[in-house]
């Protein structure tokens, strides 16, 4: 069911584009009545990723920003450092390949010999321990605006994106404040994030002061690659794992779900709210404008 949705899209850096080729295709069936249908489906292609002269993994992908993706996942396994020297990133679109090219010969045998499938949609994989790295983590204390949830959920849940056009997809949102600035989607949440973290590797940008929304749910994996990245609170419409919670709170990671139109729940690192806005005064989320929370 589409919601009503906005043309602002003037607060992005980059925005969905649910127009883009060869990311749906339009495939035609039979509807409940025995009707033609013709319905517009999400691509799924292979991405094998290397560092440097080592396969580390092929990712089932919707195929846009495949150096971004590969650079987050590198950096969220922990196989690029921070501070690393990289010398280059070269995608072979013919061969479906993203080599990461580094200054220092890497090797990370041990790492791949131990993975964890991970509760992403379309089947995440973790390397290594998936605690590695986490007692390090020391979060801003920064102050989290209650005006700039509801703002942002309703600003995001109106933006034209794939999900809306075709379905079958997550979405993850970089946000300062109040405004969204990355918006990436992906056959799975951990793709989405992990085209966040490369984008964030590549530019530079800074994780102290941003908000990282999720329409997935709010699972170890998420909370886990949210908190190595730096950034301090984790938003979605969806709900928790147990498992998610523990790890938020022994991280102190601000975790916050089932955003939808005046409610939400925080239940880790609520010590960061500053509640400035009256629930009452949010408008009511239209039934019919509901976006699914998975």
């Amino acid at each position: 069911m589409q919601l009503a949705i906005s043309d602002d899209l003037s607060d992005y850096i980059i925005a969905p584009d649910p127009g883009a080729a060869r990311l749906t295709r339009a495939v035609e069936g039979l509807d409940q009545t025995g009707a033609p249908a013709r319905l517009s489906v999400v691509e799924e292609r292979p991405l094998t990723i290397f560092l440097n002269s080592q396969e580390i993994v092929t990712a089932m992908t919707i195929g846009d920003y495949p150096e971004y993706l590969a650079l987050g996942f590198l950096r969220n396994q922990g196989m690029l450092k921070p501070g690393e020297e990289i010398t280059g990133v070269d995608f072979d679109e013919d061969l479906e390949t993203v080599v990461v090219r580094t200054a220092v010969e890497t090797s990370h045998e041990e790492k791949l010999k131990k993975k964890t499938r991970t509760s992403g949609c379309a089947v995440g994989t973790v390397f290594g321990d998936m605690m590695e790295g986490l007692e390090e983590v020391r979060l801003p204390q920064v102050e989290v605006r209650t005006s700039w949830l509801y703002d942002l959920a309703a600003r995001i849940n109106r933006t034209p994106s794939l999900y809306l056009e075709a379905g079958a997809i997550h979405g993850t949102v970089l946000c300062r404040e109040s405004r969204p600035l990355v918006y990436m989607e992906d056959v799975g949440r951990h793709n989405a994030v992990d085209k966040i973290a490369g984008w964030m590797l590549s530019t530079g940008e800074g994780a102290e002061d941003k908000i990282l929304y999720t329409t997935g749910r709010l699972t170890s994996e998420m909370v886990i690659k949210t908190a190595m990245m730096g950034i301090p609170v984790l938003a979605s419409r969806s709900g928790f794992t147990a498992w998610g919670v523990e790890i938020a709170r022994q991280v102190g990671l601000t975790l916050i779900g089932r955003m939808r139109g005046q409610r939400f729940v925080c239940l880790s690192g609520a010590e960061r709210l500053v509640w400035d806005a009256d629930p009452d005064s949010v408008p009511v989320e239209d039934r019919k404008h509901r976006r699914k929370g998975a």
